[in-house]
C-alpha cells in the first residue's frame, strides 16, 4: 500500500509580493486556503525579526484559520517566543536568522549552542506546541538536537538542492546520501524527520525515495510555478510527486 509524504507548504513568498508594494494583497490567509484545498498537509510560514514578508496579524489569523497544521519558522529569541506564546501554532521550527540573509543560509549550530536552544525547546513545549530544528545534514547537529528534547528535525537539503539543478549526477548522489544517513540516525534517535529548502519539482523525488523523511516543506518553486497554473494546481502538482 503507499503512502504519501507530508506536504507543507510555505507561503512566505506570497507576503513577498504583497511587501512588494505594501498593499493588502495577495493575502498569505488567503494563499493558505487554496493550497490546503490543493492537497497541502499543513502551512509554513517565517516570521522574521525584520517582518520582511510574514507579520504578527498574518500568524494570527492562520492559527485561527488554517485546517490542517500550522508551522511557524522562527529564530530562537525572547520576542519570537511571546509571538508563539500569543498565536499559538501547532508546530515551532526553530531556524538560524540574519539580517542581511535573503533566505535561511544554513541550519542551527544546536550543539554548539546547546543550553539557550534547550531552554526554547522546553519554554515552547510547555506552551503546547511541538518544536523542530532545523539542521544541516551533520551526524552532529542531530545527536544534539536530541539531547536537548526536539520533537522534530527538519534537514536542510539546500546542498542537495543546488547540486540537482545545475545536473551534477555524483555530487547529487553523494549530497542526498548524506541526508538519507542524517534521517535514519535521527529516526533511530526517536525524532521525526522532515527536510526542506531549494526543493523543486525536478528534484523532490530524490527526498521522497527516503524512507525516514515523512515530511517536506517547500514554498519558492510552488508558489513559482502557481503564477502560471494557481496555487491551487501547483500544490496539486507537488503532492503528486509524493506518493511511495
Amino acid at each position: 500500500m503507499s503512502d504519501t509524504v507530508f506536504l507543507g507548504v510555505n507561503i512566505d513568498h506570497i507576503a513577498t509580493v504583497r511587501q512588494a508594494r505594501l498593499a493588502p494583497e495577495p493575502d498569505p490567509v488567503q494563499a493558505a486556503a487554496f493550497a490546503e484545498l490543493g492537497g497541502a498537509d499543513g502551512i509554513t510560514v517565517h516570521i522574521r525579526a525584520d517582518r520582511r514578508h510574514i507579520n504578527e496579524r498574518d500568524v494570527q489569523l492562520l492559527a485561527a484559520t488554517v485546517k490542517t497544521h500550522l508551522n511557524v519558522e522562527m529564530a530562537a529569541t525572547e520576542e519570537m517566543l511571546g509571538i508563539a506564546r500569543d498565536c499559538k501554532p501547532d508546530n515551532v521550527t526553530l531556524v538560524p536568522e540574519r539580517p542581511e540573509e535573503v533566505t535561511t543560509e544554513g541550519g542551527l549550530d544546536v550543539a554548539g549552542d546547546p543550553q539557550r536552544l534547550a531552554d526554547a525547546v522546553a519554554a515552547l513545549r510547555e506552551m503546547g506546541m511541538t518544536v523542530a530544528i532545523f539542521l544541516d545534514p551533520d551526524p552532529i547537529q542531530i545527536a544534539a538536537a536530541a539531547e536537548i528534547g526536539a520533537d522534530q528535525i527538519e534537514i536542510n537539503t539546500a546542498v542537495y538542492a543546488d547540486t540537482s539543478e545545475n545536473r551534477k549526477p555524483g555530487p547529487t548522489e553523494t549530497e542526498r546520501l548524506k541526508v538519507a544517513d542524517v534521517a535514519q540516525r535521527a529516526h533511530a534517535a526517536g525524532l521525526r524527520v522532515a527536510a526542506g529548502h531549494g526543493l523543486t519539482y525536478r528534484n523532490v523525488r530524490g527526498m521522497v525515495d527516503i524512507p525516514e523523511i515523512i515530511e517536506l516543506n517547500i514554498g519558492h518553486n510552488i508558489v513559482a510555478r502557481a503564477t502560471f497554473v494557481g496555487l491551487e494546481a501547483a500544490v496539486r502538482e507537488m503532492k503528486a510527486l509524493l506518493v511511495r
